[in-house]
């Protein structure tokens, strides 16, 4: 082993002559060979057989030399250098007809084609065996590998990893019928069903999923049958990327969380996606964002003249507008970019901005999401969420925006909490306005799920407590969740808001919600480890469940009535859901800004229980500030509605006109 290793250390120059000598003296050993099997016994005793020896194994060195035979790097060797260097040796036997030719024909001519053939079996011979044996001096720090998928990105993945890296292939696992038991790239093709007994026979440390084309609900079945195996799952990125040239077969990565999920994504009508926006002035409000982001990336897709982003946080700006500009530049677009430093609770700013470009088209995303966090900051919340937005929404009806679309979520639909009341509230707004005459101004709304990889995602927090060691934190044993990719939300958006009328809820069929435990358990056992539970309790990682948050929901739901219709869209419905006119709404909206400007929290949640949101608390107030005020004895809030709104208030022993 020691000599192999310090073989394989050799410089490349070194490698390179002792590869010539060795050719060398393979070429006239194969000449004697052949001379002796066929009994030229004088010509191999006599002068001239030393010199068509000599001669032959010295041109045939130089003509591979020609051919850059000795270039080739043996580990990376594939069939057309191989196809190289048999034209090389061919080239050697006629080498050697001329010489014997010139000699008078000393050696009978059946030695010819039996020297090629030796030639060809021991110079290509030598060179596999090379490779092989560096191959092996490597096998203890390669991890083996299984590579699931045995077509062409499979045999690709396979290639591309036999020259060397991290990993060395093992085995194939396909569940065609027609490759199983067959040889692939030299690797067994073996059942699915076999996998479990592969990876405790070879060894096996990693499975690599090499199916890019597959859609996403024949992925999620196998990766879930592999989830039982408690190995390490990684994949090769998908088609679009590969054919696109983003990313090589082997960039390897992990499984992504929209692969668990199994869903397709949305289906992009061009016509639609491209209609409030081209050549428009486009404004997008939380540009920073996760949706605010990729809407800003998809929009500037679509040729609008001017894309302005808003965002009140410094640096997200600062982010998107870098890789905005970036991209307008390596696109050559002549779209321009402008980034605007502002809080939407500026409303006067807000007018100004939209009268100094000329916005057309306004996709409102600006929000506070987090929702235990608008739970103990109650009045911020409404500040920005309600109050910025009825900024916002009047300033783009004074400015005469063509089309205002905002941002919803399914937190909005018979909320438990003050982030969801607020976002309702606003659904309502934008409603109320739409429904205002005259007004030029066409509003909509888009509601939808929790977007994979946001801020407040749970899949990075989950990767983050995964990689740690554990433990993982899950609220409650039940609590499911609607999921997308922030891609497909964007799109949604983009379209749903060209196929608006006016005042229409917009939502995705996002297929069926997902178990989070079953998300995290998942997650753990594709990263090869196992869950620690009482039926193993020598797992790696336990699932701990720490009890639901203030404000939140085991169950979201997206729709809150039954009227749903179909859309242009195969994927998007609609829905004509409880409004409020804007007479009634703008009195609630006095009130509830003067309980808001004097921080009388029980006051706000008062209105939010009688304003037809079908708010449904189930907690205390949570705000830091308040309690540290008041304490936690008045915090207490019924959960029954707004028909309970006067009991509450009364068994708390407060007044409505109270300063709490």
């Amino acid at each position: 082993m020691r000599w192999l290793m310090a073989l394989v250390m050799l410089p490349r120059r070194a490698k390179r002559w002792l590869l010539r000598m060795a050719d060398g003296l393979l070429v006239a050993g194969c000449l004697l060979l052949a001379m002796m099997l066929l009994g030229e016994r004088e010509v191999l005793l006599g002068t001239t057989g030393a010199i068509l020896v000599g001669v032959t194994a010295l041109t045939t060195v130089l003509i591979l030399e020609v051919m850059g035979v000795y270039r080739i790097v043996l580990r990376f060797m594939n069939q057309y250098m191989a196809l190289t260097l048999a034209m090389g040796l061919l080239l050697s036997m006629i080498n050697l007809l001329v010489l014997n030719l010139l000699l008078g024909q000393p050696l009978s001519l059946n030695v010819l084609p039996l020297f090629a053939l030796l030639v060809l079996l021991s110079v290509e011979g030598l060179r596999l065996i090379l490779r092989e044996l560096y191959q092996w001096s490597r096998t203890p720090q390669r991890q083996p590998v299984v590579i699931y998928g045995a077509g062409a990105a499979g045999c690709e993945l396979a290639r591309a990893l036999q020259h060397g890296g991290r990993y060395r292939p093992r085995a194939f696992v396909d569940d065609w019928r027609g490759l199983q038991g067959s040889l692939v790239e030299g690797l067994p093709v073996h059942h699915p069903d076999e996998l479990e007994s592969l990876i405790q026979r070879l060894g096996l440390e990693l499975v690599l999923l090499a199916i890019p084309s597959a859609p996403r609900c024949r992925r999620r079945v196998i990766l879930e049958q592999l989830a039982r195996l408690s190995i390490p799952v990684q994949t090769i990125p998908g088609s679009q990327d590969l054919v696109s040239g983003r990313a090589s077969v082997n960039d390897t990565c992990n499984v992504e969380v929209e692969d668990l999920l199994g869903r397709e994504p949305v289906s992009v009508f061009a016509e639609l996606t491209g209609a409030d926006i081209r050549d428009k002035v486009v404004m997008v409000t939380g540009a920073g964002g996760s949706i605010g982001g990729e809407l800003c990336r998809q929009i500037l897709r679509q040729g609008p003249s001017l894309l302005v982003l808003v965002d009140n946080s410094e640096y997200a700006l600062y982010v998107i507008d870098q890789e905005l500009q970036d991209l307008v530049r390596s696109s050559a677009s002549q779209a321009r970019v402008k980034a605007q430093l502002v809080s939407i609770q500026r409303g006067d700013r807000m007018r100004e901005v939209m009268a100094s470009f000329g916005v057309q088209t306004l996709y409102h995303a600006a929000a506070y999401k987090h929702v235990p966090l608008v739970e103990a900051n109650l009045v911020e919340g409404i500040r920005n969420n309600v109050f910025g937005t009825l900024g916002l929404a009047l300033a783009a009806v004074e400015e005469n925006v063509e089309t205002f679309v905002m941002v919803s979520t399914d937190k909005a639909v018979r909320p438990t909490n003050v982030m969801g009341a607020t976002k309702r509230l606003t659904e309502l707004i934008c409603q109320a306005l739409a429904a205002r005459k005259p007004s030029s101004t066409r509003f909509c709304m888009v509601r939808f799920g929790n977007v994979l990889g946001s801020s407040g995602s749970v899949v990075p927090l989950f990767r983050r407590q995964i990689e740690r060691g554990g433990p993982v934190e899950v609220t409650h044993p039940d609590i499911t969740r609607y999921f997308m990719t922030i891609p497909e939300a964007a799109q949604l958006v983009l379209q749903a808001g060209a196929m608006a009328s006016g005042g229409e809820v917009f939502v995705l069929d996002m297929g069926e919600p997902v178990r989070i435990a079953d998300l995290a358990a998942n997650m753990i056992r594709l990263s090869g480890l196992e869950v620690k539970d009482d039926t193993h309790p020598e797992g790696d990682i336990e699932i701990v469940y720490t009890g639901l948050r203030p404000g939140e929901k085991l169950f979201e739901e997206l729709l809150i009535g039954d009227d749903v219709l179909a859309t242009g869209h195969p994927r998007i419905m609609t829905s004509h859901e409880v409004a409020w006119e804007w007479s009634a709404l703008e009195g609630f909206l006095e009130e509830l800004y003067e309980a808001m400007q004097h921080s009388r929290h029980l006051r706000i949640l008062q209105l939010l229980l009688e304003a037809p949101l079908d708010y449904r608390p189930d907690g205390h107030v949570v705000d830091p500030a308040w309690q540290a005020r008041h304490g936690r004895i008045y915090g207490t809030l019924a959960s029954a509605g707004a028909d309970s709104t006067q009991a509450t208030v009364a068994r708390l022993g407060l007044q409505a006109s109270k300063s709490i």
